[in-house]
């Protein structure tokens, strides 16, 4: 197996990631969380929240709905502007993006920017064939929405047509008002949030990388236009030195800055953080540069002032605004991938403690021993307190180290004869295997240093 089978195998066995709807066949691009795996995004989340908002005076948190007015999407340009290619194999009706299929297929094919015509010249030209069946049997190349259609309404004939949010920014840019109002809170500061958005993603074994719904952590930072440059520079920096903390591999990472012709409608300057999967680099950040496009065009849509008046100066202005995106569920995949490791015949996942599901896990040596049962039941009962902690007495003590590994939790904690004894117990590191005793007292001591 390649490394993406590997880690996909593994997210599965150890309950990270499950195909959606798997007992009906599955639903492509869906994913769902299971319960390690929604303690490793929870981490992320609430590691994201603490460095961008709460560590910060200027920066709120909101939390939107994620059903808008059909309006919103029309005056931000979704509705026009939101599309991609897509083609279908008329053999075995595999839906593919017609730019990606030309990457996979070539790599050295420039696709930016090119329209129908032109993709569908390429993809005849080199005879590219169908990733699924082999064949060559193509439709043409055409444009459809990345917006979700729902239909909202009690009576079927009169339901509303609307759509499922394809980005989290725009309840953030309708609420800029009442935040103005509702807090002392004035220009520069930010407007986080964190939610679910759905996108008309077509794409195939990619993992979590594009799937239909997916989770998003972003912010807008509202400014003046002439500070927009040393505001991108920061945010910048600070991305880098975020995903740094978060225990990715630096040489993974790279910068790249989208070319005239791939930003996207409301933006003056895009630039992402990509990372190197097994199938190559793809997106992992995003911070853009959105100027006053999104306030200005909802004030005139729906002829609200959503101006800025400084107190202290009484200068009114329409607020420019710089947006660092950080996908959630991509940044959660991507993790598993960079920390997937293999050692003999160990497979461990090195997960930066801080954002491990579980950092500590306590063991009885022998699960039929009362004794050993009920001291290590005490240890956990302490520790469980203050940190996040598994209890595991299944089987022998070598496949629970193991299992341990393949979940990435960082310290496991043995209660053996011993400990009956000297009151002291085994800790056990996961990336070096090694062990060492530990008084009973100081465990938390030991610990609170480790996670510094």
């Amino acid at each position: 197996m390649d490394l993406k089978e590997k880690v996909v195998a593994l997210a599965k066995r150890r309950g990270f990631v499950f195909p959606s709807s798997e007992i009906y066949g599955g639903m492509a691009n869906t994913w769902d969380w299971g319960p390690v795996g929604t303690l490793l995004k929870n981490n992320i989340r609430d590691l994201w929240i603490k460095t961008f908002v709460s560590s910060k005076d200027n920066m709120v948190l909101i939390d939107a709905a994620t059903i808008l007015k059909p309006e919103v999407w029309q005056a931000s340009g979704h509705t026009s502007g939101f599309s991609d290619s897509m083609i279908d194999c008329k053999d075995c009706h595999a839906r593919l993006r017609a730019d990606h299929l030309i990457e996979d297929s070539t790599p050295n094919t420039k696709v930016e920017g090119l329209d129908l015509k032109e993709l569908n010249k390429i993809i005849k030209d080199n005879k590219i064939k169908c990733p699924k069946c082999g064949k060559i049997n193509w439709t043409n190349v055409r444009k459809f929405n990345l917006l979700v259609e729902a239909k909202l309404g009690a009576l079927e004939d009169e339901k509303q047509l609307t759509y499922l949010r394809g980005e989290i920014a725009q309840g953030i840019f309708l609420n800029f008002k009442n935040v103005l109002d509702s807090t002392r809170i004035k220009v520069p500061f930010g407007i986080a949030q964190v939610g679910k958005a759905y996108r008309n993603e077509i794409t195939m074994g990619q993992f979590t990388h594009r799937s239909f719904e997916f989770d998003l952590m972003e912010f807008e930072y509202f400014i003046k236009e002439e500070n927009w440059e040393e505001v991108f520079k920061c945010f910048k920096d600070e991305m880098w030195k975020f995903a740094l903390s978060l225990g990715l591999k630096e040489e993974n990472l790279r910068w790249r800055e989208h070319e005239e012709f791939e930003r996207s409608h409301y933006s003056k300057k895009t630039m992402d953080v990509e990372y190197k999967y097994p199938f190559g680099f793809k997106e992992m950040f995003g911070i853009a540069y959105r100027t006053d496009f999104d306030l200005t065009n909802h004030a005139k849509n729906s002829g609200k002032d959503l101006s800025f008046l400084d107190p202290q100066t009484n200068e009114k202005y329409i607020p420019h605004v710089v947006e660092p995106t950080f996908g959630l569920s991509r940044l959660t995949g991507i993790i598993l991938f960079d920390a997937y490791c293999e050692d003999g015949e160990r497979i461990i996942l090195k997960l930066d403690p801080k954002i491990a599901p579980f950092k500590v896990a306590v063991f009885p040596l022998l699960a039929n021993k009362p004794d050993l049962v009920a001291k290590a039941r005490s240890i956990y009962d302490i520790l469980h307190t203050k940190y996040s902690c598994v209890w595991d007495d299944r089987g022998n003590i070598g496949k629970r180290y193991f299992a341990q590994d393949e979940i990435g939790t960082p310290w496991c904690v043995t209660v053996d004869f011993d400990s009956l004894k000297n009151y002291s117990v085994t800790v056990r590191d996961r990336d070096t295997g090694k062990q060492e005793r530990i008084e009973i007292n100081k465990l938390q001591g030991y610990f609170e240093e480790k996670l510094k």
